[in-house]
């Protein structure tokens, strides 16, 4: 008894705040298991509910229901607009869609903070529930236990609703068989709108209700998100009491958790979301890449084998060609073409300490370890086709790597980067395996839980991360092994520039081997790589590593060029701009992410320097505009250029 008299009041508030998860993470659930949408931006939803109801709230029965009416609309207009705007990109996959609900969360979140204030709102409620109740001798909120009678209600409804209407009939077809639901004459396109709608009404809802429990405030929207993914992961997409059971579990966590196992608890969700979909990946077979392109097109295929013949048939010989006509064909050919980019970006690299100030300098070496990030997210997404919202993890382990190595003293650059490099690598050796089974949106998932897993190791390691205050004051590193600390702005990033372009190289050179076209054969032909008895298991795990010590390398010379490091710079926000840097400059462009990660750091710092207090709103519209203006990135944008224009118009590639 007096165990459960200790934490009676804890766990009861478990149950409240999974509740509330519960009603977030229903229209989560509801948006991506039946519209097909990744919404990042559900958690500024739920914002904007909690901000409209708290400002029409004025502490009697009115005021909460004219809050509940306005904030619940407000959000399922918002859901609604967002329907809109993904409807453009559903060929495109999840990632497009998840990118663009990202930079949506961005903007509008910037915006809410601009017309409500950055501060946390108080909260009226009417009288009668402003109150506390004896609950087993104990006094609690009595606002809490109604709002558990209402979300036990709203489960129930919600239930009934689609399981036993024709409006959830209709909703389970379009995810089901969308092609059916069109010949009863129903509109797909009319379902999907509201489910979107619906699933920002729940969010809305959730918001107005839950604004005394998790109240309107910075960091509330990116919270609620979070929790909500673990909910759905956990409870899954076609039943909402397991959704509901899930939301108790992780609500328990968060609150009876923390008071019984404080060491475990900020590991608990993220490493329980993580075995859920490993668990998941294990037992279902991997799913193979869809083969694009021409390969599909049987004209294309036959073309291709009558030239085939056509080469093969049997020729004179002829004579060797000299010096010249080699210089001569080359010159014809489109080498020398795909060189000028990197002779192009490696002119500007070297020229930039001449042009820029200290500042800008300084901005363009956190540009080159962001762009190592990306072309890291690169070679996994472009190249093995494993999308990846966790690259920062490797990347945080380089980063801290060179921290540490420098405060006891080892500050040669060389020694930092490779070690950093291996502890990196290391590390992506003991995730891979969780990741390489997976594909699509799992993949995202997991990987966004092994990120998030080690944000929590970062805040709770404290003697060797600092925790939330971070690292600085550590011995500045020298370039070589004898010599000065670099200092100075331009030694730093000429260091970075060149350790960058080493790196990239190195990249580049092994993407083009036949190791890099068995990984790009990965992505695009899996069944076919499988059956002629290629091991693709391992050439994706070889890939995870080698990119995980890409990132690494990324991460030591951020902390080489920033001389400090704290948790915001190996955060879930990075690993979002990084995959942003890839989808600017082209999934399968390497010099294309490193201008993306430019573009970035530019509008993040420089151009939001001369804008104060909206850097978030730049970030958002940048996300907005390259998933819809670069639907192929720079690269792909490049190509278009340079084709006929009867390629162009077709959309195929020219001979």
């Amino acid at each position: 008894m007096e165990l459960l008299d200790a934490h009676l009041v804890p766990a009861v508030d478990g149950v409240a705040y999974g509740l509330l998860l519960f009603v977030v993470a229903a229209g989560l659930s509801l948006a991506f298991g039946t519209a097909g949408v990744l919404n990042l931006s559900h958690g500024m939803l739920y914002a904007i509910g909690a901000y409209t109801g708290t400002e029409l709230s004025d502490g009697t029965w009115g005021g909460l229901a004219l809050g509940l009416a306005a904030g619940t609309a407000a959000a399922a207009l918002a859901g609604a607009g967002l329907s809109a705007a993904t409807v453009p990109l559903a060929r495109r996959g999840h990632l497009a869609q998840a990118l663009l609900t990202f930079g949506t969360a961005l903007v509008g979140g910037d915006l809410l903070i601009q017309f409500f204030g950055a501060d946390e709102l108080p909260v009226r409620v009417p009288g009668a529930l402003d109150s506390s109740v004896h609950l087993l001798g104990h006094r609690y909120p009595a606002y809490r236990l109604c709002f558990i009678a209402m979300a036990v209600a709203l489960a129930a409804f919600g239930t009934w609703v689609l399981t036993r209407t024709r409006v959830g009939a209709a909703v389970r077809a379009s995810a089901d068989d969308p092609q059916m639901l069109a010949a009863t004459g129903h509109n797909p396109r009319a379902v999907h709108t509201g489910v979107l709608a619906a699933a920002g009404a729940l969010a809305g809802a959730a918001g107005v209700l839950g604004a005394p429990i998790i109240g309107p405030g910075p960091g509330t929207s990116e919270n609620v998100l979070m929790l909500s993914l673990v909910v759905v992961v956990l409870g899954g997409l076609r039943s909402l009491w397991a959704t509901l059971a899930a939301s108790v579990a992780v609500g328990e966590v968060q609150t009876l958790g923390v008071s019984v196992l404080p060491d475990l608890a900020p590991y608990l969700l993220f490493a329980a979301m993580a075995a859920v979909l490993v668990f998941r990946s294990r037992f279902t077979e991997p799913e193979a890449h869809e083969e694009r392109g021409p390969s599909s097109d049987p004209v294309s295929r036959l073309r291709r084998l009558l030239a085939a013949r056509w080469e093969n048939r049997p020729r004179a010989a002829a004579p060797a060609p000299t010096a010249p006509a080699r210089l001569g064909a080359w010159l014809h050919s489109a080498g020398w073409r795909q060189a000028v980019p990197l002779l192009v970006l490696l002119a500007v690299l070297f020229a930039l300490p001449g042009v820029l100030d200290p500042y800008s300098i300084s901005l363009a070496g956190s540009a080159l370890a962001l762009g190592l990030l990306a072309v890291s997210v690169t070679v996994l997404t472009g190249y093995a086709g494993l999308p990846t919202l966790g690259q920062t993890a490797p990347f945080a382990v380089g980063a801290y790597a060179t921290a540490n190595l420098a405060d006891a003293g080892w500050t040669a650059g060389p020694v930092q980067i490779v070690l950093s490099a291996l502890a990196a690598a290391v590390f992506s050796a003991v995730t891979g395996p969780a990741v390489i089974r997976a594909r699509g949106t799992t993949v995202l998932m997991i990987t966004l839980a092994v990120g998030e897993l080690t944000s929590a190791v970062i805040n709770q390691v404290k003697s060797v991360t600092g925790g939330a205050d971070g690292l600085v004051g550590f011995p500045a590193t020298r370039a070589l092994w004898s010599g000065e600390g670099m200092t100075e702005e331009r030694e730093l990033y000429v260091y970075a520039a060149v350790v960058a372009v080493v790196a990239v190289a190195l990249t580049l050179l092994v993407l083009r081997s036949p190791a890099g076209k068995l990984l790009t054969g990965t992505r695009g032909a899996e069944a076919r790589m499988r059956a002629s008895g290629h091991p693709v298991g391992r050439y994706l795990l070889v890939a995870h590593i080698c990119a995980g010590a890409l990132a690494g390398v990324g991460g030591s010379l951020m902390v080489t060029v920033q001389q400090y490091l704290s948790p915001a710079d190996v955060g879930f926000e990075i690993a979002a701009f990084a995959l942003l840097a890839v989808v600017i400059g082209g999934t399968t462009s390497v010099i294309g992410a490193l201008l993306g990660a430019g573009l970035i750091v530019f509008t993040r710092d420089w151009v939001a320097g001369s804008w104060p207090g909206h850097g978030p709103l730049l970030l958002g519209a940048l996300f907005i505009a390259a998933v819809y203006l670069l639907p192929r990135g720079l690269a792909g944008l490049r190509t278009a250029v340079g084709r006929p224009a009867t390629a162009v118009s077709t959309g195929k590639a020219a001979p």
